[in-house]
C-alpha cells in the first residue's frame, strides 16, 4: 500500500515538472528579463535588426518566432514587444501571421504541460464532484466554443490565464488551438499594425501608443464579437427559463 502511495506521487511529481519548470522560468524572467525585452531594448536595436533581417531574411524569421514561442510557453515579459516587434521587421504582413502562428504555438505548449500536469486530475475531479462546482463544470463544457473565444477576445483577461483555464476543465487540443489562432487575430492584428509603424516613432524620438486596443474604434468592434461568442450561451440560458 505504502509502495503504491510512493509510486503515485512520484508519478504525480513527474507530470508535474514541465508545469514547475514553467512556472519558476516564469518567475526568474519576470525578475531578469523585463528591463531587457522591452521598448526601449527595440528602440536600440531596431537598426541592428533590420540589417539583419535583408541579409538573412528565412533565419530572421525562424529566429524571431522561436523567441516570440519561448516567451508565450514561459509567460515570461515581452510578450506586447515581441509583438511590436513582428510588425516592425515583417510589416503587418506577414508579421500579423508570425505573430500569430507563434503566440498559438506557445499557448498550446503551456496548455499541454498544464493539462499533463494537473489538468486531467483536476478535470476528473471537478467531474466527479457535485452541486455548483459541477453545474460550472457542465456549463462550460456545454458552451466550450464560446467561452474559449470569449476569453481570448476580452482585453481584461490575461493570456497565461486564457492559456491555463481551458486545460484545467479538459478542453481538447485541437479545439484550443483553433479558438487561440483565431481569437487572437483582432488583438494581434492591432498591435502588429502599430509595430509596422515604428519606423516613424523611432525617426521622433518617440514611444508607441498601447493603449491604442481601448480607443473606441478598436474597442468597440472588438466587444461587438465578444456578445457574438456569448450569444448561443444567452440564447441556451433564454430557452432554459422558457422550458422552465
Amino acid at each position: 500500500m505504502n509502495d503504491q502511495m510512493t509510486e503515485t506521487r512520484q508519478s504525480g511529481l513527474t507530470r508535474s515538472l514541465p508545469l514547475i519548470a514553467i512556472a519558476v522560468v516564469a518567475v526568474a524572467g519576470f525578475f531578469t528579463l523585463r528591463d531587457f525585452l522591452s521598448f526601449e531594448t527595440l528602440s536600440r536595436y531596431h537598426e541592428a535588426l533590420l540589417a539583419y533581417r535583408d541579409a538573412h531574411f528565412a533565419m530572421t524569421v525562424l529566429l524571431f518566432m522561436a523567441a516570440y514561442v519561448i516567451i508565450v510557453a514561459f509567460s515570461l515579459p515581452g510578450a506586447t514587444i515581441a509583438t511590436l516587434t513582428g510588425g516592425f521587421m515583417f510589416g503587418v504582413f506577414p508579421g500579423a501571421l508570425f505573430n500569430i502562428v507563434a503566440a498559438t504555438i506557445g499557448a498550446t505548449c503551456i496548455f499541454l504541460a498544464a493539462r499533463w500536469g494537473l489538468g486531467d486530475r483536476l478535470g476528473a475531479k471537478l467531474e466527479g464532484s457535485e452541486g455548483t462546482v459541477k453545474k460550472i463544470k457542465d456549463g462550460i463544457d456545454e458552451n466550450q466554443w464560446s467561452m474559449l473565444f470569449l476569453i481570448r477576445l476580452i482585453p481584461a483577461v490575461p493570456f497565461f490565464v486564457a492559456n491555463l483555464v481551458p486545460a484545467f476543465v479538459q478542453v481538447p487540443v485541437w479545439r484550443f488551438v483553433i479558438s487561440t489562432f483565431f481569437g487572437i487575430i483582432p488583438g494581434a492584428f492591432v498591435y502588429t499594425s502599430v509595430g509596422a509603424g515604428l519606423g516613424e516613432v523611432f525617426a521622433m524620438g518617440e514611444t508607441p501608443d498601447l493603449g491604442i486596443l481601448f480607443e473606441p474604434h478598436i474597442l468597440l468592434p472588438i466587444l461587438g464579437l465578444c456578445v457574438l461568442a456569448a450569444l448561443p450561451i444567452l440564447l441556451k440560458a433564454l430557452r432554459g427559463k422558457k422550458g422552465l
